[in-house]
């Protein structure tokens, strides 16, 4: 078993683990932690907690240290910094006429990396912007290209629920969403009604889906045949979370069904 700790680096933003070798970490201390990028202030957001080595998908990078007072000014001053190179890259894409948007920008703590996130519906051959962005700021430049999810996470807003988009309130992670979801609740396939603000389903179609798989178990599908009193019927509706279906049965019309699941 090894000992992780979870650390973010946006509030409500995803999780990922480090080692936090002999360090005494808590919640809610700030860190510095080496990434694939560069170093990075994150927030420790769990307890440390132990886990198989099978589990990790890669190998451990490490918690640096507790952050100091001139590491959270170096991380202030390289915000500010961010947003001014967030707007100069933002008027470079619209000399160069390119097909992006760009949503936010990065740099690493020790600045070795400005990491700009932009979403596109097509490929984009970025290539002479990142050569200009490079001569700019004296730098390793990154443009990575992120989802329509990433983009309603990072704005925020309102859901057709009417409360705040969940990706932007509290999820860390987006789980992978099919349209069998849909199906196993019965709903309407029509877009207005399961996709969310964004144009992807919605994500919480994640969060009862295990619930209606177990009820559907001993359900039958509509349009299956039933005998009924030695009359064929034909399923016609169903009531999942109760497990009760609508039978319509020549000669004695609809019945409504209760099945018992074992």
């Amino acid at each position: 078993m090894t000992e992780v700790i979870g650390v973010s680096f946006k509030e409500k933003g995803r999780i990922y683990y480090f080692s936090p070798k002999k360090l005494k970490l808590k919640k809610n201390i700030t860190v510095v932690v080496e990434t694939e990028r560069g170093l990075q202030l994150g927030h420790v957001v769990t307890d440390i907690i132990k886990i198989d080595e099978k589990n990790l998908k890669a190998p451990l990078k490490n918690i640096i240290r507790i952050a100091s007072k001139k590491d959270y000014e170096n991380y202030k001053k390289n915000k500010k910094d961010a947003i001014s190179a967030l707007l100069k890259c933002k008027k470079l894409v619209i000399k160069h006429n390119l097909d992006m948007q760009i949503i936010d920008a990065m740099y690493t703590l020790d600045r070795d990396q400005l990491v700009f996130y932009f979403i596109s519906d097509n490929r984009v051959d970025f290539r002479n912007l990142a050569k200009d962005l490079a001569t700019i700021y004296k730098t390793r430049i990154e443009l990575r290209q992120v989802g329509v999810r990433d983009k309603a996470k990072e704005i925020g807003g309102i859901g057709p629920c009417g409360r705040k988009f969940c990706c932007a309130n509290f999820l860390n992670d987006f789980d992978s969403v099919s349209i069998s979801h849909a199906k196993n609740q019965n709903l309407s396939l029509n877009p207005a009604k399961i996709n969310g603000v964004c144009g992807r389903l919605l994500c919480c179609l994640n969060y009862e889906n295990d619930n209606y798989k177990d009820c559907r178990k001993c359900l039958p599908e509509i349009g299956d045949k039933i005998e009924v009193d030695g009359k064929i019927g034909t399923v016609i509706s169903l009531d999942i979370l109760n497990k009760s279906y609508v039978l319509e049965v020549p000669e004695i019309g609809r019945i409504k069904m209760d099945k018992s699941c074992k």
